[in-house]
């Protein structure tokens, strides 16, 4: 079966126009219904958004492949756009999507059609050929271009050539997998070889796709070779691999950066890997630390928009309302602000079972969600047996953020412990499992575990912010200092979403002050980039100095990541500029008693701020400091 057979002139429309992401895929949906591919267009959409919720397909170079594998789909299929002016796809490389590609894919059946779109997507590698069905003028154009492409690369009939098979030995091996294994696996393994076959290095890359796996890595293979990349988004067999030197990368990483990968691979310097019991790309395979550090951002990410979009409207209401009115119901004084309030509140009070949720999905796909929603949702309702037993009378003990983020992690590992332990079950009763055994058993431990150990985790949780409570003057200072600091450390890494998570958990605990401290933190390093840019110009060179100044709108955004291409450019100089700026600018925060009830928002939140000229002032003095030891450290750049 060749690419053609899947791709009709019925579902390609070229020149189209498209808004955004959403306005793309549902015009690339009604392409596809009229290649008759769908049983059910609305639920294949659904899987569609589904798949871009773990991660955009817009893959960069202008080109986005959005796709789903659901029973929606009675047959296999592909459907094609071009777009002249462009659609924002929240592509990899933050670049417009010119060319659509979308894949339906049906469950279960033969996978033969895995296979041509996979060679689609080593196709779409080629500069050359994306220019060419960019300038198709007819659709017939575009499937000519199409199937002599493919009959270059893979002959007459389809079938290619082993581009391995005539050698013995590999100096470098590398498996690719994403969530789906449908174009990103492929186009990661075609990148690789593609670019070691410039630097002359032999090698040999496994794909884990939806087809199963392909071009399988021998034993004797792995013994002979230097070292293995695995670029994959998903758990891949790792326990042949113990004792070798191995890469671990996202499946991004070896479409986009396929020769870094390989120059490490051959230096000699990659860790070695050792198998700990466990197959899990996301923990034995990639370290404990990472793929513990993988699950709770995944929690965080999804939590951050109930954070941010609840906390603003809190802060509105606060900003709305009259204090004489009522100073014991400040916030639901006015219709305005009682409004915002409301709705805000609700939002923030989703802030915890979705972490946990999350964090639970992320351990053990979807089972985990459920499971875990109900343990932060526990976990934030404090329920004890003692609360239980006793019809209320005894008070419920909130765990809070610490309980929440503990549920998470358990509701995964007790979905992954059912998953294990029901997994003979005979394949009539496979549909059970989703929807009965782990949402019935799962909540039912996950509940149990919780309201047991609620009150221990709710006494820390209560000594946590009682000590912050009770810290005045120099503790609090110091502790401005630390988190403004943090924020600067890795702009948007782990430190930098440590300090933020903890200052969003002190917002659920009239941390005001915290939050407060963080944000001015964060908005300093772009800030201080760009005045350093301003005042020290031969620091930077013409085209550093252009991008440098749309810091100032970044910076004033609370957006830290606008400094990490000078951070990454020059490490040793502009990364402890910029941490004494933000713990100086954290420090004065506190010390002026800033309070903050907006997560987010940066100078556009400034009216909710409580003594916000301070805060201003704050913030502008840790930039400066920031911005001017930048300019005392880096040197002239060569103007040759």
């Amino acid at each position: 079966m060749k690419i053609g057979a899947l791709l009709s002139k019925d579902s390609i429309r070229l020149n189209g126009k498209a808004s955004g992401k959403k306005a793309v895929i549902d015009a690339m949906v009604l392409l596809m219904e009229k290649g008759n591919h769908l049983r059910d267009a609305r639920r294949y959409k659904e899987a569609v958004f589904d798949r871009e919720a773990q991660g955009s397909t817009g893959i960069g170079d202008g080109v986005a492949i959005p796709h789903a594998k659901t029973d929606a789909v009675k047959s296999p299929g592909l459907a094609a756009m071009t777009l002249p002016e462009g659609a924002e796809f929240e592509s990899l490389d933050g670049q417009p999507a010119h060319l659509i590609f979308m894949i339906a894919a049906p469950d279960g059946g033969d996978n033969i059609h895995l296979e041509v779109l996979s060679r689609l997507s080593m196709l779409l590698m080629d500069d050359g050929f994306r220019q060419r069905l960019m300038a198709a003028d007819s659709p017939e154009r575009f499937l000519e271009i199409i199937d002599r492409a493919e009959t270059e690369k893979f002959g007459p009939d389809g079938e290619g050539a082993d581009k391995t098979e005539a050698r013995e030995a590999f100096r470098i091996l590398a498996v690719t997998a994403c969530p789906t294994g449908i174009a990103h696996t492929y186009m990661a393994q075609e990148a690789l070889e593609r670019q070691a076959e410039r630097m002359g290095y032999p090698v040999k890359v496994e794909t884990n796709g939806s087809g199963g796996v392909k071009n399988r890595l021998t034993p004797g293979e792995i013994e002979a070779a230097e070292c293995i990349i695995i670029a994959a988004d998903k758990n891949v067999e790792m326990a042949r691999f113990d004792g070798k030197r191995v890469i671990q990368a996202r499946v991004a990483d070896g479409i986009h950066k396929p020769e870094e990968l390989i120059r490490q691979a051959v230096s000699g310097q990659a860790p070695v890997y050792h198998y700990h019991g466990s197959d899990g790309a996301g923990e034995a395979g990639e370290g404990l630390s990472r793929g513990l550090y993988k699950h709770l951002m995944n929690g965080v990410s999804h939590m951050l928009p109930f954070v941010i979009g609840g906390g603003i409207l809190i802060a509105l209401a606060f900003l709305l309302d009259d204090y004489q009115l009522d100073p014991a119901n400040f916030g639901m004084n006015t219709p305005a602000a009682a409004f915002f309030k409301t709705v805000g509140g609700q939002a923030f009070g989703f802030m915890l079972p979705v972490l946990s949720g999350f964090i639970a999905m992320s351990i053990a796909d979807r089972p985990g969600l459920a499971v875990g929603f109900v343990g932060g949702a526990v976990a934030n309702a404090g329920y004890t047996f003692g609360n239980i037993m006793n019809y209320g009378e005894t008070a419920p003990v909130s765990s809070g953020f610490l309980g929440a983020l503990l549920a998470g992690f358990l509701a995964g590992y007790i979905v992954r412990f059912l998953q294990k332990i029901f997994n003979r079950l005979p394949e009539s009763l496979e549909g059970m499992k989703p929807m009965l055994i782990y949402p019935v058993a799962g909540i039912g431990i996950m509940g149990f575990v919780m309201v047991l150990i609620n009150p221990f985790v709710g006494a820390v949780n209560i000594g946590m912010n009682s000590v912050l409570a009770s810290m005045g003057g120099t503790s609090k200072i110091v502790l401005g200092a630390v988190l403004g600091g943090m924020m600067s450390i890795d702009m948007g890494g782990p430190f930098n979403k440590a300090a933020y998570v903890f200052g969003t958990a002190a917002l659920a605990n009239e941390g005001f002050d915290i939050m407060a401290a963080v944000m001015a933190g964060g908005m300093v390093p772009p800030i201080a980039v760009a005045l350093c840019a301003t005042f020290f110009k031969n620091r930077f060179s013409a085209k550093e100095r252009q991008s440098a100044y749309v810091n100032y709108i970044m910076g004033l955004s609370f957006i830290s990541e606008g400094a990490i291409p000078y951070a990454a450019a020059d490490p040793l100089r502009v990364i402890p500029s910029c941490i004494a700026g933000s713990a100086i600018a954290g420090a004065l925060s506190m010390a002026f008693d800033c309070g903050l009830r907006a997560p987010h928002g940066g100078i556009f939140v400034i009216p909710t701020v409580s003594h916000p000229l301070q805060y201003l002032a704050a913030i502008a003095v840790g930039s400066v400091i920031g911005g001017v030891l930048m300019g005392l450290l880096k040197k002239p750049v060569n103007k040759n």
